[in-house]
């Protein structure tokens, strides 16, 4: 009997214990432990932005994906998205695009009640079904929330009845089976990368036509389908009440106004989104399997992207350099820097009284509506129609037709402006008389940009918000056993992984000098350190060169005082052993032709190239100086060595290099003029989109010397590089810029040329060609057969059909065997050949 006691003493402590771990235990799962992936919620279930990594429903066969979506700092939208497409063209749907709620202690939550409802850090509503709706709706009587393997998210009730789906509520993005209703729109993004709002709408208009339209800061209008045509010209109908239009499984698209299109490859399985892009422009895109990459298989007919209204804002023009660009006219700048939908604006005072104003003509122009019906008249002069605009204080200018019909378009605003070979007319742009700038024509000061052909031209907007989160963490201290419990184990883990890491450095010291002195010895490439570099160019204060990769610095090192330039690269995300093998196969390639790579940094997030320094820096710093100008000999060297370097990245090389941004910048002379081609292998460095292929992720060089091959989404091939060098010395041997350059007229009026066309036309139409383009400081200093071979050479570089382009060594064939004039292969001699080496020698 004397046991008893102690036997019921210890079960009662062996049982404390246990239900002690217990509780702890279930304290740790719950803290812990994520939310398992479900396609379903049910009333009381929510999401946490905090976890939304893993808070998210997932549907049933794991396509799509919906929760919280990063869209800018600390910021973050409820959406849907294609699951295995981490970029951001996977977002189909979005729920507060125009107002992103904060990135910790947001929440959506399933309430009790019926209703789905997003919640911002503070408690603040952003959105809900009711919201969304517009109205009370059956949102209320949902029992589950359902994530479906269509893309389309549906509450449902103890029916199995959908009483609310996103499908209802489309932000840019039609999905196979979503339909378009009178009741329902399109609506673009502000920018690429920028999810709010942006300026282009795809519905149906009052006409019961399916259109797209511009809604921009000021005005708006349709301009598709064409109209210019009336609704049944454009092979539409208005008489259809329904306005419904859906895309199929097989990638069909049918419309009630009789709009019908289908995919490059319709058929079943293949997955598919309808996207109004940011450009107005509305494209079905199918997804490659292979390449996990969006690929274009329609896109509207007769709308090219100038065409769209709006894109260069009021005042604006779009031209084609050959890829679309916005630029302000002469005597107006643009309205913001980072939009181009707002326009330009003029530089000078309107004036009314008609004896003190001017007209500036624009060749080949157009704006389109916004016709002063007054000025609307067909048989009139040019006199006559320019005194119909001097005598108007609100006319902007005219457009003049000279066609034989005489047609007058007085302009009371000018928008939607957009300049090409395709219009007859001119526009003529009202000005002061009074401004002598302006009289002299000495203001053709284009701004023009690319209209988002790579991420890196866009204006992206960040979100930054921000909000006292006390009360979302005071939630938390439900739990304090739990949270005290994990943080002991985070401490015993964090001692033991710092004690490891510790052992690990030494050893990793170790073997890294062995490895850096063995790589420095074997090919006098080596890795510094951010200390080395930042020391050598004195903090980076000695800026040299800047470009879209990064900024270049002169520097000195410290070891045996050699100057070296330092490149600080942007934009690359790779890991320090991915970066040293990538930068180390660089570093193999020697030519004399090409700039050296001296070594390398990768410490931290901090990225750095070491190269050679070139005492007389860029070719386009000493092509466009007027202190500085190449001689004859000095071009043909630049022609021939830059041609020599590309051949041997293209063919000699052991691995086949794409430079892909070949342009002046990235040409540099040493002291002697001669060249050496910069930052070729670089692409290998940013993000590519499968390392087995020539595809790209995303377009690379500068405007004015791609390829048409970006733009139009073909395989990318080193004809790239053959193209951007035909540029290259078509600028070298006239001395004019990729970009365009201003000419007076014999008529006297200045007109904004582009370099290829130009030359085109020239050498065609004209007797004495290379007098015409050649560059006045030569002072006709040159060889004028070498001079028709280079530019001949040149022409075939650019050729819109890459397979009609040659290939580099081919390019070096021509321009130097060529030395040798009437050189007959068949009757070589020994002479022959000592000129023929003495000539390559000379240049």
């Amino acid at each position: 009997m004397a046991r008893t006691p102690l036997l019921l003493k210890g079960s009662r402590r062996l049982g404390r214990a246990l239900f002690f771990a217990l509780v702890v235990a279930l304290i740790g799962s719950v803290a812990a432990s994520p939310r398992r992936p479900s396609n379903m919620l049910y009333r009381g279930d929510s999401l946490s932005a905090e976890r939304a990594s893993n808070d998210v429903l997932v549907s049933e066969k794991g396509t799509f994906k919906a929760g919280f979506y990063s869209v800018g700092v600390n910021a973050v939208s409820f959406a849907i998205w294609f699951a295995e497409l981490p970029d951001q063209t996977a977002v189909v749907w979005m729920a507060n695009r125009d107002r992103p709620v904060n990135s910790r202690a947001s929440r959506l939550s399933f309430w009790k009640r019926g209703d789905l409802a997003l919640l911002d850090a503070d408690g603040s509503f952003v959105w809900t079904t009711t919201m969304s709706s517009g109205n009370s709706s059956n949102a209320g009587a949902a029992v589950r929330v359902e994530l479906r393997e269509t893309g389309n998210l549906v509450l449902v009730d103890d029916r199995e009845r959908v009483v609310w789906q996103s499908f209802d509520y489309p932000t840019d993005t039609l999905l196979p089976g979503q339909p378009l209703t009178m009741s329902t729109r399109l609506a673009s993004r502000k920018a690429e990368g920028v999810y709010t709002t942006g300026y282009y709408r795809a519905y149906f208009n009052d006409d019961n036509v399916f259109s797209f339209v511009y809604v921009g800061p000021k005005r708006s209008s349709m301009y598709w389908p064409n109209p210019d045509n009336d609704v049944f010209e454009n092979g539409r109908t208005r008489y259809n009440s329904s306005r419904y239009a859906i895309l199929d499984d097989f990638g069909r698209f049918s419309s009630s106004d009789k709009l019908q299109f289908a995919a490059l490859d319709v058929g079943p399985g293949i997955k598919r989104r309808l996207t109004m892009d940011y450009d107005g422009i509305l494209r079905l895109y199918s997804l490659n399997n292979k390449t996990k990459r969006w690929e274009v298989s329609w896109l509207p007919s007769g709308l090219g992207r100038c065409r769209v209204h709006g894109l260069c804002g009021e005042n604006g023009l779009c031209v084609y350099t050959p890829t679309p660009a916005c630029t302000c006219p002469p005597g107006f700048k643009m309205n913001d820097p980072a939009d181009w939908n707002q326009g330009c604006k003029m530089e000078f005072d309107i004036v009314c009284n008609k004896t003190q104003v001017q007209f500036i003509k624009l060749p080949h122009t157009d704006f389109y509506g916004y016709d002063d019906l007054i000025g609307y008249t067909r048989g009139l002069s040019f006199e006559a129609c320019q005194n119909i605009c001097r005598s108007d204080c609100n006319c902007r200018g005219f457009g003049y037709s000279a066609d034989g019909n005489g047609v007058c378009y007085a302009k009371s605003v000018l928008c939607n402006g957009q300049s090409g070979s395709q219009f007859s007319g001119d526009m003529y742009v009202k000005v002061p008389s009074w401004n002598k700038r302006l009289r002299q024509f000495t203001i053709l000061d284009y701004q023009s940009s690319a209209l988002g052909c790579s991420k890196a031209n866009s204006s992206v907007l960040k979100f930054d918000v921000r909000y006292t989160t006390s009360n979302a963490q005071g939630e938390y201290l439900k739990y304090p056993i739990g949270f005290a419990i994990a943080f002991g184990v985070v401490e015993v883990i964090c001692v033991g992984f710092g004690w490891a890491y510790l052992r690990s450095q030494n050893k990793y010291q170790l073997l890294h000098s062995v490895d850096q002195g063995y790589l420095a010895m074997k090919m006098g490439f080596r890795r510094f350190t951010f200390r080395e570099l930042r020391t050598a160019t004195n903090n980076f204060r000695d800026e040299i060169g800047r470009g879209g990769s990064g900024v270049v610095y002169k520097g000195v090192l410290m070891e045996d005082e050699r100057v070296v330039a330092v490149k600080r690269l942007a934009g690359v995300n790779q890991g320090e052993g991915q970066f040293w093998s990538e930068v180390s196969t660089i570093g193999r390639i020697n030519h004399m032709n090409l700039v050296t790579m001296l070594g390398f940094c990768a410490e931290r997030k901090h990225r750095l190239l070491v190269y050679e320094y070139l005492e007389n820096g860029s070719l386009e710093k000493n092509l466009f100086s007027d202190s500085t100008v190449l001689t004859w000999k000095n071009r043909v060297n630049i022609a021939v060595g830059t041609a020599k370097g590309l051949a041997y990245l293209h063919e000699e090389c052991l691995e086949w290099v794409l430079h892909c941004d070949v342009k002046p910048q990235n040409v540099l002379l040493d002291k002697d003029f001669l060249p050496k081609v910069a930052d070729f292998g670089l692409s290998k460095l940013f993000d590519r989109a499968d390392n087995t292929t020539s595809n790209f992720s995303r377009v690379r060089g500068t405007r004015g010397y791609l390829a048409p091959e970006w733009i139009m989404n073909l395989p990318i091939t080193s004809k790239v590089d053959v193209y951007s060098f035909g540029v290259l010395l078509l600028e070298l041997v006239t001395g004019r810029s990729s970009n365009g350059f201003q000419q007076v007229g014999e008529d006297g009026q200045v007109r904004h040329l582009q370099l290829i066309p130009w030359i085109k036309e020239v050498v065609m139409t004209r007797e004495n060609w290379v007098e015409e383009i050649v560059d006045p400081r030569l002072c006709e200093m040159y060889e004028k057969k070498r001079m028709d071979l280079l530019v001949k050479v040149a022409l075939q570089c650019v050729e819109d059909e890459r397979d009609m382009r040659p290939t580099m060594s081919q390019v070096v064939h021509s321009i130097t065997v060529s030395c040798v004039d009437d050189l007959e292969v068949a009757e070589e001699t020994d002479q022959q050949q000592l000129g023929l080496l003495h000539c390559l020698v000379q240049y």
